[in-house]
């Protein structure tokens, strides 16, 4: 009997699924990919100076008000609004013409006064021989004593009334205190200034070269910079010996130097903290008062300090970690203290070891506890990445 074609032709499809099926069951065996590749380094070993970073602010070292101490009409402006003038310049005249004839009339009344003296005490030395050989009475040498005593004061008045209105004419003459940068006036002339009330402010003048920085540590920083001075054999005399570093928000690093000036003898109870204050010489006049600043202090060297890529460090809820890759290729995350910030490096006080393999490349690959696939790097290769 001939097989049916329909039949046969169905039992090779079957005999041909089966296969098929089994063929498919081999190549969707489970295969566990290869560990994630991550870059390591040994951190960097060397002596760093430490700093205390803190932020401050610019203030002039003097600032004033420049008003009218006498009363009259504005009869000059000497000065443009925002020139940088020196010491001495004339900035206001203050119609000065009453106080001239004011300075010639005290010294007319001076020079008065000074021959009244003159002829009273003529009198007092004529009165006195007289009295001597019993040619004037009692009463006429004491009148004489009198009117030079009398002369004397007067004399001693007109010279203090000269004075006085020598003053006020120096005051019409309204001058820079110091060197600096006037502001834009408030007054315009023929105003009439100097007025009974409050004094009438012309302008300000703020002087920046040199210029101060304040700023603020905490008392942690404080006992920090104590026993690094303690070590130095440096004392409190010593303070204006150390630099001081600062950069604007918009700078790069730490580009203008300066020295310690000033600091507190005493740490604010409320705040816990210190003020301190150092001067610049600000000579190319990029200090401004008011700017905020990031301020540097260097604390002494630390030798043999261990650094890694700033960049490498984690934080979680309980602060700051890195991530190790031990003998077994396994990764390991390790809690640590950090230090300063050199560059892109940053100083790890405690929690690691020299020989330690930090994982600088392919952080988020890296999963404590699971194996890696290490690959050696450089911390400071690493830094540039």
């Amino acid at each position: 009997m001939i097989p049916h074609p329909s039949r046969g032709g169905a039992g090779a499809a079957a005999l041909l699924s089966l296969v098929a099926v089994a063929g498919c069951g081999e190549r969707n065996t489970y295969v566990a990919p290869p560990p994630p590749e991550v870059t390591v380094a040994k951190p960097v070993q060397r002596d760093v100076v430490n700093f205390l970073e803190a932020t401050g602010n610019a203030a002039a070292v003097n600032s004033a008000n420049l008003v009218a101490r006498v009363s009259g009409f504005i009869e000059s402006i000497d000065y443009t609004d925002g020139d940088a003038v020196e010491k001495g310049k004339l900035l206001f005249t203050i119609e000065p013409e009453p106080y001239d004839l004011k300075l010639k009339q005290t010294q007319a009344a001076q020079a008065s006064a000074k021959a009244t003296l003159t002829q009273a005490q003529a009198e007092y030395e004529r009165q006195s021989n007289l009295a001597q050989t019993g040619s004037a009475s009692r009463a006429a040498l004491d009148n004489a004593t009198a009117n030079r005593a009398s002369a004397q004061g007067a004399l001693d008045q007109a010279e203090v009334n000269t004075k006085l209105a020598a003053i006020n004419v120096d005051y019409a003459h309204v001058s820079a205190p110091f060197a600096g940068v006037v502001t834009a006036r408030q007054v315009s002339i023929g105003d009439f200034v100097g007025g009974s009330g409050s004094p009438t402010v012309l302008a300000s003048i703020v002087q920046l070269v040199p210029i101060y920085v304040n700023f603020s540590i905490s008392e942690r920083d404080v006992l920090r910079v104590r026993d690094d001075m303690r070590r130095r054999g440096l004392t409190t005399a010593d303070l204006k010996k150390v630099p001081v570093d600062v950069g604007l928000q918009t700078e790069e690093g730490y580009p203008h130097q300066g020295m310690l000036d000033y600091a507190s003898s005493n740490v604010d109870a409320s705040t816990g903290t210190l003020t301190a204050r150092a001067v610049f010489e600000n000579k190319d006049r990029v200090l401004l008062p008011g700017m905020f600043v990031r301020v540097r202090v260097p604390l002494g060297t630390q030798p043999k300090a261990l650094l890694v890529p700033d960049a490498a460090l984690g934080t979680d809820q309980d602060g700051r970690y890195l991530l190790t890759v031990g003998k077994d290729d396994v990764v390991a995350q390790h809690a640590v203290e950090i230090g300063a910030l050199h560059g892109k490096l940053r100083v790890i006080e405690k929690g690691i070891s020299p020989d330690d393999r930090i994982v600088v490349g392919g952080i988020q690959r890296a999963v404590p506890g699971q194996k890696v696939a290490p690959r050696e790097g450089t911390a400071v290769t690493a830094q540039n990445k």
